[in-house]
């Protein structure tokens, strides 16, 4: 294997699971509400999955729709701009970021760290036609 097919990112699995571990043990009494964002311990995860980072794992989510006081569908954010359909840009928390809904997820709400903002109703609006948009077959895909 040569120098440059090493995969310079090296993915803390196990630290991972330590603080996956912890945030399991303490339950989840906060409130959270559609359209907030906030931190979350995404963790780290396979492949081009979105990962959290620093020592708690997290990264900026916005809360799409609460399924019951423990789980909650989520879409991660980053400030780390590409040029990509799966991606909304938007001003998030004051940064320039973009939304990616190729990465909803359903998550525990004990992973939800802090919150620390709304997004505007018309950025909320515009994921949700993303994510409808993105799960839709193409007119070459449906069924005769």
């Amino acid at each position: 294997m040569d120098a440059d097919s090493i995969d310079p990112y090296i993915k803390e699995f196990d630290k991972w699971n330590e603080k996956a571990k912890e945030l399991n043990a303490v339950p989840f009494n906060e409130y959270f509400h559609e359209r907030e964002i906030w931190w979350c311990a995404l963790g780290v995860n396979i492949g081009s999955e979105q990962d959290g980072k620093n020592e708690s794992f997290e990264r900026p989510v916005i809360i799409i729709k609460k399924i019951r006081h423990d789980l909650v569908f989520i879409v991660p954010v980053t400030t780390k701009i590409g040029d990509y359909p799966d991606r909304i840009s938007a001003i998030i928390a004051g940064q320039e970021s973009q939304i990616l809904i190729s990465q909803a997820r359903t998550i525990s709400s004990r992973r939800l760290l802090r919150g620390i903002g709304r997004v505007k109703v018309s950025i909320y609006q515009s994921v949700i036609i993303g994510l409808i948009k993105m799960i839709l077959p193409k007119k070459s895909e449906t069924p005769h």
